[in-house]
């Protein structure tokens, strides 16, 4: 059996989602194993045969524990399968919904020393019943400037679940 290591950057428990997601779509044959990167976990990286890494943006930035686990963990990544990809509500618009395309993407290529073969962006979620004062007033200024939902009582999920199967088959094939 497979075993695949689910590394997870997030706030809100998008980018948990999206990898509990494609560990049901890569099926029986995978033995998935899911951990925060945020807490710098020691990885023996010889113990799977694959590693994705899914990271979520927050006011426009990854978090630094992510470029200090590529920083700490660099040579491992580049010699595993290691996939890479990043939620973003701004994903939720076509033209900013893929790697090429992604300022997140691009602004984390040119920031991180390791650069993933396989990547992918994703919209996120927004979910502001859950958020803090400070976050829902925040939120809702950015996406007041964006043409987004402001409604302060709303939940929307933005993440297209047909590109994160794709995904997920590219990542199993990878």
């Amino acid at each position: 059996m497979e075993k695949v290591l689910l590394l997870h950057s997030g706030c809100d428990g998008q980018t948990v989602k999206i990898l509990r997601y494609i560990e049901e779509q890569m099926g029986t044959g995978c033995q998935c194993e899911l951990k925060d990167l945020n807490m710098l976990p020691e990885i023996d990286f010889a113990n799977y045969q694959r590693v994705l890494i899914g990271a979520s943006i927050r006011y426009g930035h990854l978090n630094k524990k992510l470029y200090e686990f590529i920083r700490i963990n660099q040579q491992a990544l580049e010699k595993h399968k290691v996939g890479f990809f990043c939620v973003n509500l701004t994903a939720r618009k076509e033209g900013k919904n893929t790697p090429e395309t992604s300022v997140y993407m691009k602004t984390f290529l040119k920031k991180s020393p390791w650069q993933p073969k396989l990547q992918a962006v994703f919209a996120g979620a927004l979910r502001y019943p859950r958020y803090s004062w400070f976050d829902r007033v925040m939120i809702q200024f950015i996406m007041r400037l964006t043409g987004g939902e402001t409604d302060p009582t709303k939940e929307v999920e933005y993440t297209d679940w047909d590109k994160v199967s794709l995904f997920a088959r590219q990542f199993q094939q990878f």
